[in-house]
């Protein structure tokens, strides 16, 4: 089974060359890297990568991103992270598309008080997103799907991916059933990352099952799909990368065909058709 991690976050001890935002989230020394994410391929069978722009430390600029898409392009492609608020990042964005394997642009909410996620800079971007074909990454909390929605039912034709499952958890029902609400949107994909954020107990996690099967069962496994939130010791700190991926392939009890959809059939799909 050729596996693909849809959800993968770089960094790099270089910071003359990649600086860091102000009061950044830092990994782990010697974690986070891209060869420590190449060991981490190899020992879990994983062949493939999206590597999403690691804002909490790089913020908007793609640099990292990029460059590291230029050495890893035959197995990788790219999510994003631009300004909605500047004007001039839909034509940064179309630079991207066209010079890298750009393929997704992560969308998140702003405003501290009073986050909004549809927003004129957000929409702005869902139109660039349109015009060049790539997806949009939302990521946002559940309890401002009602916006993403607002904007699933306005773009049609926006293929979007929900990262991390809106960061549904056990301990929130109503959290998995706002989510379950938007299988509604044929456009919708859900990135099945949110295992560990989504739970008190350890590994396996058996209090999050029955809510990953509820998506699986709504959005169908065709539109679902697994990523490990590398590098798990800073992200996951409660599973390693192979039990992020353990839980899916031993735990919660799916099918064959179940698993070739979330970690082969689904990725190829979406992100390298």
């Amino acid at each position: 089974m050729k596996i693909t991690d849809t959800h993968v976050h770089l960094y790099h001890s270089d910071e003359s060359t990649y600086p860091m935002k102000p009061e950044p989230l830092r990994p782990p020394s010697g974690t986070g890297t891209i060869m420590h994410l190449h060991r981490e391929m190899r020992r879990n069978g994983v062949n493939r990568a999206v590597f999403v722009q690691t804002g909490s430390a790089y913020g908007f600029d793609n640099k990292l991103l990029l460059d590291s898409l230029a050495e890893s392009k035959e197995w990788a492609v790219g999510v994003c992270r631009l300004d909605p608020s500047d004007p001039g990042s839909p034509g940064l964005l179309e630079q991207y598309v066209t010079k890298h394997p750009i393929r997704g642009l992560r969308m998140e909410p702003v405003g501290e008080l009073y986050p909004m996620f549809y927003n004129p800079g957000a929409t702005r971007m869902w139109e660039s997103a349109r015009r060049f074909n790539i997806l949009i990454c939302a990521h946002l909390p559940s309890n401002l799907l009602r916006q993403l929605a607002d904007l699933l039912a306005r773009f049609p034709t926006v293929q979007v991916v929900l990262d991390h499952a809106g960061y549904a958890s056990a301990d929130d029902p109503t959290s998995v059933d706002t989510v379950l609400e938007l299988s509604r949107f044929q456009n919708l994909f859900l990135k099945l990352s949110h295992v560990v954020s989504g739970t008190s107990q350890g590994y396996p996690f058996v209090d999050m099952h029955e809510g990953i099967r509820k998506m699986i069962q709504a959005f169908g496994a065709d539109r679902c799909m697994w990523g490990s939130n590398f590098p798990c010791e800073h992200w996951l700190k409660k599973a390693t990368y192979a039990e992020h991926l353990d839980v899916f392939r031993k735990e919660i009890g799916l099918s064959e065909a179940e698993q070739q959809a979330l970690f082969v059939e689904t990725p190829e799909r979406v992100w390298f058709s």
